[in-house]
């Protein structure tokens, strides 16, 4: 299987406590990662000179290919840990926008910007051709430097995609998108159970628990896995698995998870219909 992750491509700057580190981030990472485990991956990205060369060698070095479009700068993010699952977001800076795709030839097509890089009307164009899984948050995201701020937006432009995940909280600001206007509808709420909808009728997920320091790329993961999964296994399969596999990659912080051990560990997810189909 061939697929396409298009975003950004950031450079993070974590903080905890007292410690500071720079390290590569942005869903397409966690996303393009996620998906090598399985496929032949290309990402599509925008970056600066200021971005180190080894972490691009860091994901051909894995078989990723990268087409990079210039940009005079990265997009960084500050990101300031308050417990494992709790941060507070700064925009640093921000690259150029991703325009214009070539996804010929690709079976999936992973959108996942972080700072309101991919224009809607690219969502739709890619929607009416390829199988398109996408994300909310970085269409949510105002893309000017600062701490994070999140704008209402318009969600018809989604209605065309395969697979669309959220943050529960993060939906509020999605306005004229209903879950059964998208083949399927992921709805996390971090450690908590989640809601998903497959054409309009909703399931409950448990996410295993895992206590582990941080959650950064869990969204990312969680969704680019279940695309995978869902592209070769029935929905509730496919939902079990992505929620395995996204467990013991925070776990593990590591993506060579053998299939067998994806497949047992996602014996232990509940999932169940619901009477109630409303959001």
């Amino acid at each position: 299987m061939k697929c396409l992750v298009v975003g950004h491509l950031v450079i993070d700057r974590i903080v905890r406590k007292d410690k500071e580190e720079l390290r590569i981030g942005g869903g397409a990472y966690y996303s393009a990662l996620a998906l090598s485990s399985f496929c032949d991956v290309k990402v599509i990205t925008s970056v600066g000179k200021d971005f180190p060369r080894e972490w691009i060698e860091e994901l051909t070095e894995r078989g990723i290919a990268v087409e990079v479009l210039p940009s005079a700068e990265s997009t960084s993010y500050e990101l300031r840990y308050l417990d494992g699952n709790r941060r507070k977001l700064r925009l640093l800076s921000r690259a150029k926008p991703i325009a214009s795709v070539n996804a010929e030839g690709f079976d999936l097509v992973v959108l996942n910007p972080v700072a309101d890089e991919i224009p809607p009307a690219l969502v739709s164009r890619l929607a009416e051709k390829h199988f398109v899984a996408t994300d909310v948050q970085g269409f949510i995201r105002e893309p000017i430097p600062g701490p994070l701020r999140l704008k209402p937006i318009d969600g018809s432009f989604l209605r065309g995609v395969r697979v669309l995940h959220s943050d529960i909280n993060e939906f509020e600001y999605v306005k004229g998108l209903n879950p059964s206007e998208v083949e399927v509808f992921l709805l996390s709420d971090g450690p908590n159970p989640g809601t998903a909808y497959l054409r309009g009728k909703a399931y409950s997920f448990e996410p295993l628990r895992v206590d582990v320091p941080e959650s950064t790329g869990a969204g990312d993961v969680f969704l680019a896995s279940f695309a995978y999964f869902y592209r070769r296994c029935p929905f509730v399969q496919a939902l079990k698995r992505a929620a395995a596999f996204t467990a013991l990659f925070l776990e593990r912080r590591d993506f060579d998870i053998p299939d067998e051990e994806v497949g047992k560990t996602a014996m232990r997810v509940r999932v169940s219909k619901l009477i109630s189909q409303r959001l």
